[in-house]
């Protein structure tokens, strides 16, 4: 009797078991705009709309043959070889992302198509095109192509600030030369730098990003584009799940200018800044930590005209919260020069706006501070020990159009090497309060203090050091 009641009771369990776990999947699917096919959600609606979007790229191009021997003069005379560099021609795949169906516009990245002699574009339909390169910004790793042809589906672009860690997302490309291939995953963190040089605020996502996804999609679930995948984290090639992406905002200011102008001119307001991190903001006075601190104005540049001022906070770039130096520097380097922009920034815990002209960076002469008296570090705040301190005298602050107090040495392995400070650092204020003479200094950074925020010109840069 036990068995045939195991028999029917168990199947019965399994799709109760089955019942409720299909449920909070199916509440969240539709939470996130996720269509359902007989009862269960389903990513292949959205993707019958968005994948016609995502083209394969094929690239020839020439590249200087490596080979020790043909460099060896002798090696060249003995087989006659000729004297010109011997060049291959190499083959690259990658993707590429319709936005513009009408006028035959894609996106791609630069290194897919950097020192490319022919390009050919394959959509799904497997329809084949000659493209025309637009322009290419190896700052952002964006580049701009144009095919002609009819009957084209293009992807939207979302508004990729609204992104938050989680979302889900779906990556869309040819990896390997395996053309329309589809992962997915989901937002694993944003604002990502430290990838290289260049203009950085990357999408990081755990949907598999593989050699050949390159300059495709990374699209939301309602099959918009949020991100062009651009670069990976691994060590062996392959995916680990860190994949990077360039936020689709990113790309539409890019791709805007190429498409005016063919080429990116960079534009400076002449500033340098840091994040302004939970300490910073705390040495501030600020309950927030979205934003950027100026730690540094170059003279006679269109920010000291406009009359910004070292320890400005800039929270605002033309209306639009940032949350980072780098995505200020990212704004204003892809604005035209002659452009205004608006900064709204907090001085002093005051609101305040201003407006500057944006213009070609200004060149700072690096300088090196000398003269004056010195005094120990052993009277001062012990995180300041093992360093000594000299005021820089009229002379010197009238060339470096700032005054100070010079760091002269820092002993190796003491408590203010560990603290931060170099030699040759300029110590523009403690605290927020200008220092220009020992005495001043001494009576800011006396070891009573408890924390010492400290603004430093080094070279021709500038930070705040938090010294504890």
């Amino acid at each position: 009797m036990f068995r045939p009641v195991f028999k029917i009771v168990a199947p019965l369990a399994l799709l109760l078991v089955f019942n409720l776990a299909a449920l909070p999947a199916q509440a969240q699917a539709q939470a996130q705009g996720l269509p359902l096919q007989q009862g269960l959600p389903s990513l292949a609606p959205m993707l019958k709309i968005a994948t016609p979007a995502v083209v394969n790229i094929a690239v020839t191009a020439k590249a200087e043959m490596q080979n020790p021997l043909l460099q060896d003069p002798f090696f060249r005379r003995f087989f006659d070889v000729p004297d010109e560099p011997q060049e291959r021609e190499t083959q690259a795949v990658g993707s590429g992302v319709i936005v513009d169906a009408a006028k035959g516009y894609i996106l791609t990245n630069n290194h897919v198509v950097d020192q490319a002699e022919t390009i050919k574009v394959s959509l799904v339909d497997r329809r084949e095109f000659e493209a025309k390169l637009i322009g290419k910004d190896p700052d952002t790793d964006i580049a701009l192509l144009q095919i002609k042809a009819d009957d084209l589906k293009a992807l939207t672009m979302a508004d990729s600030d609204k992104l938050e860690v989680g979302d889900f997302v779906v990556a869309i490309g040819s990896p390997f030369d395996l053309r329309t291939t589809v992962t997915s995953g989901i937002v694993s963190g944003l604002g990502r730098q430290g990838m290289g040089a260049g203009y950085q605020d990357f999408i990081q996502t755990d949907a598999s990003i593989n050699p050949g996804n390159s300059g495709g999609a990374l699209v939301n679930l309602r099959g918009e584009l949020v991100g062009i995948p651009s670069q990976i984290l691994s060590r062996s090639g392959g995916n680990i799940g860190i994949g990077f992406a360039i936020p689709a905002n990113l790309a539409k200011l890019v791709m805007n200018q190429l498409i005016q102008y063919g080429s990116i001119e960079r534009g400076r307001i002449g500033i340098g800044g840091q994040d302004l991190d939970p300490a910073l903001a705390k040495a501030f006075g600020l309950t927030t930590t979205r934003g950027a601190v100026i730690n540094q104005i170059l003279p006679g540049s269109p920010a000291e005209k406009a009359g910004l001022k070292s320890e400005d906070i800039v929270l605002k770039v033309n209306g639009r919260e940032i949350s980072s130096f780098q995505q200020l520097r990212n704004i204003v380097g892809l604005m035209r020069i002659g452009e205004k922009v608006d900064l709204d920034i907090l001085r002093n815990g005051k609101p305040k706006t201003v407006t500057v002209v944006i213009g070609k960076s200004a060149d700072v002469a690096a300088a090196t501070a000398e003269g004056g008296s010195d005094t120990s570090g052993s009277k001062l705040h012990p995180a300041l020990a093992g360093a000594s301190f000299t005021a820089i005298d009229e002379a010197t602050a009238k060339r470096l159009r700032t005054g100070g107090i010079l760091v002269k040495e820092v002993t190796p392995g003491s408590a203010s090497a560990h603290a931060g400070l170099r030699p040759d650092d300029v110590i523009l204020s403690v605290n927020r309060q200008p220092v220009t003479t020992i005495d001043q200094f001494s009576k800011l950074a006396g070891p009573k203090a408890s924390e010492l925020l400290l603004h430093i010109q080094r070279g021709t840069g500038a930070l705040f050091l938090i010294i504890r």
